[in-house]
């Protein structure tokens, strides 16, 4: 059957400028980080495709070793972009990155541009584009020289392969560093993707969110919900099925210990007092001041999205909200 996008989508949607950029993105943004590789349901991945667009989310963020296997969401994206969304590709602001371990041998990952560049290429192979919209260097890569990875976002920009160009879980330093040399190349950073939830707060600390708005660049929050312990799922303990009871992944069961559940069980009740679930006021919190563009969901199925994106039905927080959420955050 073939896909029509809801007509509607755009209306309740909020869209947000990105930096000093001529770039709107959307408040919510769907990764594809999990449940979309080729170990995964393609019909469930595309499913939620479809849902998160119908719904206004017109960012889509990917990375080139994103799966199991390495490179397998890309290229389940591709078809969905090649069967259902050909007609909306103007539409949608799809964004990759590299850096991370890809492939075998000395360039296989980091931020050399040798790297780089091949790996953008094997990118817009995988998911069948002539460009992507953004394209991250991943991580900071403590051998390469800063500028040799910046004069491959240069590059890359300049060659027409990426719009726009950012980076992933760097330093306030090194982000500093990075725009500075960038804009003597004449190009803009447009963003910086970190980790940042209300239980990770390091961006704020570091001075990340004030180097960005000095510089005129955007943030878009990856794990806002913690992997999920801001989420009502771990209220009672740890599920049987659930991410902090697998050997591999980033949640491990030392992470859920009981002084983390009573603030969570707190916070918990503050969302229900607000109308909201856990989760919708864990995002509401990241996008509390305008400082963070949009915020960075994952999902394994539809109904997931269709919660979250009604976190945007109330952003607003007064004084007192905001001195008891960070009361049970700090104490």
């Amino acid at each position: 059957m073939e896909y029509i996008a809801n007509p509607k989508r755009y209306e309740s949607m909020v869209y947000n400028r990105c930096g000093q950029s001529g770039l709107m993105l959307p408040a919510i943004t769907l990764g594809l980080w999990h449940n979309f590789g080729g170990v995964d349901s393609f019909e469930n991945g595309r499913a939620m495709v479809h849902r998160a667009f119908d719904l206004g989310i017109t960012h889509f963020d990917l990375a080139n070793n994103y799966g199991p296997p390495p490179g397998s969401a890309e290229e389940m994206f591709g078809r969905v972009l090649a069967t259902d969304f050909r007609a909306y590709r103007d539409q949608m602001v799809i964004s990759t990155k590299a850096g991370y371990y890809m492939w075998e041998g000395p360039y296989g990952e980091w931020g050399s541009k040798k790297y780089l560049i091949s790996s953008l290429d094997q990118s817009l192979k995988r998911m069948g584009l002539d460009y992507v919209d953004i394209f991250y260097h991943h991580r900071p890569d403590p051998d390469t020289p800063l500028e040799e990875t910046m004069d491959a976002l240069a590059q890359i920009v300049r060659s027409g392969k990426a719009l726009y160009v950012g980076v992933s879980n760097y330093s306030a330093a090194d982000t500093e560093r990075a725009i500075k040399i960038l804009k003597e190349m004449n190009v803009r950073m447009l963003i910086h993707q970190p980790s940042y939830s209300m239980l990770n707060r390091w961006v704020e600390q570091d001075g990340l969110l004030d180097v960005l708005e000095e510089h005129g660049a955007g943030c878009i929050a990856f794990s806002p919900l913690q992997q999920g312990l801001l989420t009502g799922r771990y209220l009672n303990g740890i599920p049987e099925d659930s991410r902090a009871h697998k050997v591999t992944g980033f949640l491990q069961e030392k992470d859920v210990n009981e002084e983390t559940l009573h603030m969570v069980r707190q916070l918990n009740t503050i969302a229900h007092r607000r109308g909201q679930s856990l989760s919708q006021l864990a995002l509401a919190w990241v996008l509390r001041r305008g400082r963070v563009t949009s915020a960075l969901i994952g999902a394994s199925r539809v109904s997931q999205i269709e919660e979250n994106v009604k976190a945007i039905d109330n952003l607003r927080f007064d004084d007192e909200e905001l001195q008891e959420i960070d009361d049970i955050l700090n104490a």
